[in-house]
């Protein structure tokens, strides 16, 4: 594995990386008339997009902490 470095307020910027409040609430949305069964198909494909983009912003600031020694708030 490869050995990248980087500056330290590079990598705590990253560890601070979330999703816009407005996207954050929209997936929310989504999600709780998911629950309720009242998704249409492209409602569907949007929360789908947007939980693997919540994932991953997750992975990144979860491998950022690590390399600053932190555990997540």
């Amino acid at each position: 594995m490869a050995m990248i470095s980087a500056p330290v307020d590079w990598v705590e910027s990253v560890s601070e990386l979330r999703l816009p409040a407005k996207t954050d609430r929209r997936m929310q949305e989504l999600m709780d008339r998911n629950t309720e069964g009242q998704l249409t198909e492209e409602e569907r494909a949007d929360l789908e997009s947007l939980v693997e983009l919540s994932e991953t912003l997750a992975l990144v600031r979860a491998k950022a902490l690590h390399l600053l020694g932190r555990a997540p708030k």
